[in-house]
């Protein structure tokens, strides 16, 4: 038997398997829409715009919500754990955010453009302010037994564009565990920080 023959077909079969394998572990949308809102306060989960990952891990629409809230479902192609929720009135930067880093750009090169589009109006901050509630853990992971996320913590961002430490009196950096601080102070970016001790 040709074994130059063989080799292409255990290769073939070998890449086809693995595509299998992969496609295990994309949660369905009903995980996905179930896990993304528990991000977000509990009063607001049910009128939730929702999005989520397809097999490609593009993100995509799952559900149209009736209310201000819009929450991300976790992204299974990278490390740790992530649902976020924020306030509708963020998504103008989360969307520019998201099609700069598409396109290639770095951090900076992102909060750069970012800046120059919001201070020149093209690009819509919160006029006051807007909250970003994020579930995340390294070894976070969703138990669709009992509809809850295990291994994560909460952390809440408030976006207050163009503040600064002497606007709001807050310090940069936190005071106690957990305390709020600003980040990012005086530019478009400018935000509470409060991450409560796990």
């Amino acid at each position: 038997m040709n074994t130059m023959k063989i080799i292409p077909i255990l290769t073939l079969f070998f890449v086809i398997s693995l595509s299998g394998c992969a496609q295990l572990d994309i949660p369905h949308k009903e995980d996905q829409l179930a896990m993304a809102v528990l991000a977000g306060p509990e009063g607001d989960r049910e009128g939730a715009t929702v999005y989520g990952f397809d097999k490609a891990g593009a993100l995509v629409q799952l559900k149209k919500g009736n209310n201000s809230l819009v929450c991300i479902s976790d992204d299974f192609t990278k490390e740790g754990f992530q649902c976020v929720c924020y306030h509708k009135d963020l998504e103008p930067f989360m969307e520019r955010g998201r099609t700069l880093k598409a396109e290639g750009k770095n951090f900076q090169e992102i909060f750069d453009i970012r800046e120059k589009e919001a201070k020149e109006g093209i690009l819509k901050m919160p006029g006051d302010g807007a909250t970003l509630h994020l579930l995340e853990g390294p070894d976070g992971q969703y138990d669709a037994a009992t509809g809850t996320i295990i291994n994560a913590n909460y952390r809440y961002v408030v976006y207050i564009p163009w503040a600064t430490a002497a606007s709001t009196g807050l310090p940069l950096k936190p005071l106690v565990p957990g305390g709020p601080w600003i980040m990012d102070p005086g530019t478009h970016r400018a935000h509470i920080m409060i991450t409560p001790p796990q």
